[in-house]
């Protein structure tokens, strides 16, 4: 039996403050794979990083009668391990700086090392 460790690097970019109903998915792909036991880290690129802003915490996301606050999917999947990180060039685009994020956002991350990350040995990468 392999000892290789799995991880799931998965990329937010697609999903901005105008279409909540994207951004449950990649969140349930992060807490699946989080359950199956595999490493999983999560990068919001693009205008995909505000989401990750504190004052952005009451927003609902998905769609029909199962919307969350962006809030609980942070915290949802912290508490199952999911690292949470907001892209650097993205969020000086936006304005803000690592003072404005959500307490479960875990700081700041370039592309280059989650690129890196997400294509080692065991590793897959997902874009959303």
């Amino acid at each position: 039996m392999s000892t290789q460790e799995r991880g799931l690097a998965i990329l937010v970019w697609s999903c901005d403050l105008s279409r909540p109903e994207l951004l449950a998915t990649p969140f349930m792909t992060a807490q699946a794979a989080a359950a199956l036991d595999m490493r999983v880290k999560m990068l919001f690129s693009s205008q995909s990083v505000q989401w990750l802003l504190a004052e952005n915490a009451a927003r609902l996301t998905g769609f029909g009668a199962e919307q969350w606050p962006i809030s609980r999917h942070l915290e949802a999947s912290v508490d199952l391990g999911v690292e949470i990180r907001a892209c650097t060039q993205a969020l000086h685009a936006s304005g803000a700086d690592r003072s404005a994020l959500a307490p479960h956002c875990a700081g700041v991350e370039g592309m280059v090392s989650f690129v890196e990350q997400g294509s080692a040995p065991g590793w897959r990468m997902l874009v959303f």
